[in-house]
């Protein structure tokens, strides 16, 4: 399968790549349009991601903004939403109206509050039906 991490501080990158290569190839952005753009990159190659993990608080574009993008690209490439990209939301606020503003008006899948641990991610990735 494969993954997407967009996060822009190098040891969070780091440990997410850590914990999810053993079950994902993954790619890695550091800022919320790199992630638009590896989104469209990966299906032009027609290789799509099955997940993608976005850091909130990102330079450029920050992590709702871009998941915004990707939702309204998956509606103008017609993507059933039963195959659009599962979207994990990854950030130190533990704020609830990110959290609501992530799911509702972002359409978010999923909701994990660093620090990231091998038990969250597995939770959620299993939740979403991306591992066993």
């Amino acid at each position: 399968m494969k993954c997407l991490i967009a996060e822009d501080h190098l040891l969070s990158r780091r440990i997410l790549k850590e914990l999810l290569s053993a079950e994902f190839d993954c790619d890695v952005a550091v800022n919320g349009q790199e992630a638009i753009d590896s989104f469209v990159l990966a299906h032009e190659s027609k290789r799509p991601y099955d997940v993608i993990f976005l850091d909130i608080m990102m330079p450029e574009v920050d992590g709702l903004e871009a998941l915004q993008c990707i939702r309204a690209l998956e509606r103008n490439m017609e993507i059933p939403h039963a195959l659009a990209v599962k979207a994990v939301m990854t950030t130190a606020l533990d704020d609830p109206n990110t959290v609501f503003k992530s799911f509702n008006e972002c359409e978010a899948d999923a909701f994990i509050v660093k620090p990231l641990s091998r038990f969250k991610l597995i939770k959620e990735l299993r939740a979403l039906k991306l591992v066993q």
